[in-house]
Formats: C-alpha cells, sequence, structure tokens
C-alpha cells in the first residue's frame, strides 16, 4: 500500500515512524512547511510534497493519513473518500461538515473511514475492559478519573501559543475530554446524561478553557466523574473504578494497573507491556503502532475498523453536552 501523512508536525512524523515499524508500505509526506518537509525528509527518507494536490496525484495513494490540525481534519477526509481512498484522521474535536462526511462514506461504503481511538489500543485500558467484561468484577457502580499535563509541556520544542492548542475551537484542553470519552464509553457503556464545568483557572497566556470537571451518568446507571486538565505540572492518568465485589484502578505514570478483589482481601498488580519509547514523547509508542496495525488491516479487508464515523459523532456530541451544561448550568440529557 502507498500512505500519504497529510500533516509532517509532531503527530504526522509518529505516523511515519509507525507505519515504517510495521513495514507497511510507500510513504510520502505533505506539509506547506518547508522546515517540516525537510525535517521528515532527513529523519525517515520519505518523498515530501508542498502542495497537497501535487502529493495527491503524483504519489497517487491508496490512504491519507489525516494528521493535520483538527479543524482541517474533515476537509482532507472528504477529499480522500471523494477520490476513493481511505483514511486515518487523527482525533476529533470539531465536527463542522461531519453531515457532509458521513453523506459522503455512504456513497463510497468500499472506502474505510476511520477516526482515531488511541486509547483503546493503550495496554492498560484493554486490561481493564477484560476485567469488566470478565464477570467476576461485579456491576460497575462509580468511578473517578483524572487526566491531566501542563500544556507547555507538551511540545518542549515550541511555543505553547504558536499551534492549534491554543484556539478555541480546538483548544488543547476541549480536545482531550473526547479523546478521553472515546475509551470510556468503549469500556463502560453508552452516557445518558452529563453536567459539566469548564473555567480559563491558570495563568498560561491563552484564551482557552484549561478545565474541564464532568459528571456522567451511563445508561446502566454507573455514576462518573471526569478532570481533564492542561495545568497538572507533571502527567497524571489516574482512573478508579468500584463495585460491589472489586475495584481496579490504573495509574499511567506507574504503568500498571491494580485490581482489589473483596473476597481475597489482597491487591493484584497487572503491569503494562514492555514500551516503545521515542525520545521527547511522554507516551509511548505502541498503542499507536496497534492503532495503525488495525487501520492497515481495515484496508486490506481483513477486519472492519472498531471506531466509526457514528461512533466519533456521538463522541463529539457528548463533547458538546457538556460545553452545554457548562454554559448554561443544567444536566444534559444525551440519549
Amino acid at each position: 500500500m502507498k500512505f500519504l501523512i497529510t500533516g509532517l508536525g509532531s503527530m504526522g512524523k509518529r505516523r511515519v515512524r509507525n507505519l515504517q515499524y510495521l513495514k507497511a508500505g510507500a510513504l510520502a509526506g505533505f506539509d506547506p512547511r518547508e522546515d517540516r518537509r525537510a525535517e521528515a525528509k532527513e529523519k525517515y527518507g520519505i518523498e515530501t510534497y508542498a502542495d497537497f494536490d501535487e502529493a495527491f496525484e503524483r504519489f497517487n495513494p491508496d490512504a491519507v493519513i489525516i494528521s493535520t490540525p483538527p479543524d482541517l481534519h474533515v476537509k482532507y477526509a472528504k477529499l480522500a473518500v471523494a477520490n476513493d481512498r481511505h483514511y486515518f484522521s487523527e482525533a476529533s474535536v470539531v465536527d463542522d461538515e461531519m453531515d457532509e462526511l458521513l453523506s459522503l462514506c455512504r456513497d463510497h461504503p468500499n472506502v474505510v473511514a476511520a477516526p482515531s481511538c488511541t486509547l483503546r489500543y493503550h495496554p492498560s485500558v484493554r486490561t481493564i475492559k477484560q476485567i469488566v467484561e470478565g464477570g467476576a468484577f461485579g456491576r460497575p457502580l462509580l468511578f473517578t478519573y483524572h487526566s491531566g499535563q501542563w500544556l507547555p509541556d507538551w511540545h518542549p520544542w515550541e511555543d505553547y501559543r504558536s499551534f492549534y492548542v491554543a484556539r478555541r475551537i480546538t483548544g488543547a484542553c476541549r480536545e482531550i475530554v473526547p479523546f478521553e470519552l472515546s475509551w470510556l464509553t468503549w469500556v463502560l457503556g453508552p452516557v445518558e446524561t452529563v453536567s459539566g464545568l469548564r473555567a480559563k483557572l491558570s495563568a498560561l497566556d491563552i484564551d482557552i478553557e484549561d478545565a474541564y470537571q464532568v459528571l456522567l451518568k451511563f445508561r446502566s446507571g454507573l455514576l462518573g466523574h471526569l478532570l481533564v486538565d492542561i495545568i497538572a505540572r507533571t502527567p497524571v492518568r489516574c482512573f478508579r473504578l468500584c463495585s460491589e465485589l472489586a475495584t481496579v484502578e490504573w495509574d499511567a505514570t506507574a504503568r500498571r494497573v491494580r485490581l482489589f478483589r473483596a473476597g481475597a482481601k489482597d491487591w493484584e498488580d497487572i503491569p503494562e507491556s514492555e514500551r516503545i519509547q521515542e525520545p521527547g514523547y511522554v507516551y509511548a509508542e505502541n498503542m499507536y503502532i496497534e492503532e495503525m496495525r488495525d487501520f492497515v488491516a481495515a484496508c486490506g479487508g481483513e477486519r472492519p475498523w472498531g471506531y466509526t464515523l457514528e461512533d466519533d459523532v456521538r463522541t463529539l456530541g457528548l463533547l458538546a453536552a457538556i460545553e452545554r451544561s457548562s454554559d448554561e448550568g443544567v444536566h444534559v440529557i444525551t440519549g
């Protein structure tokens, strides 16, 4: 296969590495910035283009990997689908023109449309899902979850005010809320009601909210609390889920899941697998590689992509409901 990486920033370079690790096929890159094209060519030896149309015509890809800022995802997805090319796009936060993209995908049923769901590939998330679905855990009743990281540490090589996370529509904290919800709903099921608060609390030099506090009621009756922030001075992902029979905890920094069974009255530690780590990045490459592995398999007809465009639209609908709840001071019924 031939893959055109659209956007050669941090995530675009990561996808180049993922696909090269998998030996998935020929790669080329598009980015309007000369410095990014030069870096990708030097580091990874790929052909690069300054113009998307030229790249599309000359390289003639089978699939497009969309690693641009989120407000450009749909633009390139529509171009890919209209030309019967498969596409993968990074995590969504902007739902403009999604209806058009859905309609286009229905008209091109053989195209694989693959919104990102990276955290579903995290080894600890998969462990938690296995525990919850295994039966011995019992019915999940409540959870609390904190996901945070100091924004200037996201891209320490550039000013945090200079890239898309500093803009309101694609703001950093706003982006991470659906990123987390995509795995929470996969493990725990659909959400019925949300209540949210969002605010700018820090002295960071950007006009975006830097904290989202969210209460969630799931269709099963489960109650959850999600805190997403870009204030935490050390990266944090801490999750605790309780039932009457057991408790499961995940501390991403400790790289393990802990399971307490009331009958045994003891904790069991379940460590993560070995990491494939790229220097300068907080999170390991493993889950991104596995996500690309499944995309390549979907393109080859081996298995369907597991997180559909309709799933992504529902996740973005939850974000909209959370923001409406915060703005209007009401609980919002989501379905």
